[in-house]
């Protein structure tokens, strides 16, 4: 997927790091990932989930709280309130940017952070939010700091490890991280939530799961990562939840009724990155791509394989309705298309000397223990016949007009 590096301007006088994954094709919509507790936007749920959610046609951003990553500002002052009023911000972005309402994804105090925010986002800009491995209280996370709290209380400030990581903390962290009841905001959002948690996670145990659904308004729906550590250390978790919040993220932000599905034939749209490009059909959308090795992102068949993949397909789908229509034990083919340019030497029906031609190689095996030599034969003929076949070697002429708008 494209990836755009961004700085996100904050109230308090410093920039937000983020990176936004935008679909190869088309944005449908867009949505905005908060990382757990002292993670970055580089933690592999992070990771995952955006570009997941980027496959599904929706822009997403991750971004580094205050203090932490890329970020300005002291993580140390910022506590649970500086992590919501980062949100607002990064929130305001993507909704300036891609106008509609947005996703909502947060892993851990991320996942309560998205949730403490959507009144001051406004709900009327979210679509729909989803938390994996939240907490179903705020100040559960300071359960998870080594360090002498109380001293910190006395002093106004102290020293703490957290994750391994060593952080100056202040008080004004510990009185921001505490001032919230999530259960109370979850039972007024009245908006469409996934809650994910494993049952194993030893960091946040699923009983906040348990506190926060029963919380919740409907619609609202749990996924269980049996298995799975808190931070989704094993790639087939963080996978698995990547997958999941896409799918049912996209129900919340249907297809844009402007985006162009023809009667007819195919319309093309420019997409995202070097050579991104959506192409509608009147019923199927897809995108295509080149390799990286030819500075694409690889997320989908380039224009060659579409054509090859042209002929293939027609020529299967010809040799599988002749061989229905005179009973033949015919069990299926395997076609191999390539292209490349031959020199006029190469060409049976080249003309022009020193001339140079686009060749199409097409390797075809039939299945079928049953079929004589003349059945083959025969079905080798009708695969020369299929309409594909006929169109490439006609008198084929591209008209090119201009459009409006």
């Amino acid at each position: 997927m494209p990836t755009e590096q961004l700085t996100i301007p904050t109230e308090r006088g410093y920039d937000l790091a983020g990176s936004l994954e935008l679909p190869t094709g088309l944005v449908r919509g867009a949505a905005l990932f908060a990382h757990c507790f002292t993670c970055t936007k580089q933690s592999k749920a992070a990771v995952e989930v955006t570009r997941a959610l980027a496959k599904q046609g929706i822009a997403c951003l991750r971004f580094d709280f205050t203090g932490l990553g890329g970020s300005g500002g002291d993580f140390g002052r910022a506590g649970f309130a500086s992590d919501v009023e980062d949100l607002v911000a990064s929130a305001n972005h993507l909704c300036e940017r891609f106008g509609g309402q947005i996703l909502l994804v947060g892993h851990s105090l991320g996942g309560a952070a998205v949730l403490a925010a959507a009144d001051m986002i406004g709900r009327d800009r979210i679509a729909a939010i989803a938390t994996i491995g939240a907490p179903a209280d705020v100040p559960h996370v300071l359960g998870n700091i080594q360090g002498d709290l109380a001293a910190i209380e006395r002093d106004g400030q102290g020293e703490v490890t957290i994750g391994g990581r060593a952080f100056h903390l202040s008080r004004e962290f510990l009185d921001k991280t505490r001032a919230i009841d999530l259960p109370e905001e979850m039972g007024r959002l009245k908006l469409p939530i996934l809650i994910a948690h494993s049952p194993t996670d030893q960091i946040v145990g699923i009983e906040n799961a348990s506190a926060l659904f029963e919380a919740a308004k409907h619609p609202k729906s749990f996924v269980s990562l049996a298995g799975a550590d808190h931070l989704l250390t094993k790639p087939e978790d963080a996978h698995f939840i990547a997958d999941m919040t896409a799918a049912w993220g996209a129900r919340y932000l249907p297809l844009k009724d402007n985006w162009p599905m023809p009667e007819s034939g195919v319309v093309v749209c420019t997409g995202n990155g070097k050579f991104g490009t959506e192409v509608h059909t009147p019923s199927h959308r897809f995108v295509a791509d080149e390799p990286r090795s030819y500075g694409g992102d690889d997320t989908g068949p380039t224009p060659y394989d579409l054509l090859l993949a042209a002929l293939g397909t027609c020529t299967a789908m010809t040799m599988k309705m002749y061989a229905e229509r005179k009973g033949l034990p015919f069990e299926g083919t395997h076609i191999a298309v390539t292209h490349d340019r031959d020199h006029w030497r190469d060409c049976d029906h080249c003309e022009e000397d020193e001339a140079k031609v686009q060749a199409l190689h097409r390797e075809i095996t039939i299945l079928g223990n049953d079929l004589t030599d003349e059945d083959r034969a025969k079905l080798i003929e009708i695969a020369d016949k299929c309409p594909v076949h006929k169109t490439l070697e006609g008198h084929l002429h591209v008209h090119t007009e201009v459009g409006g708008g």
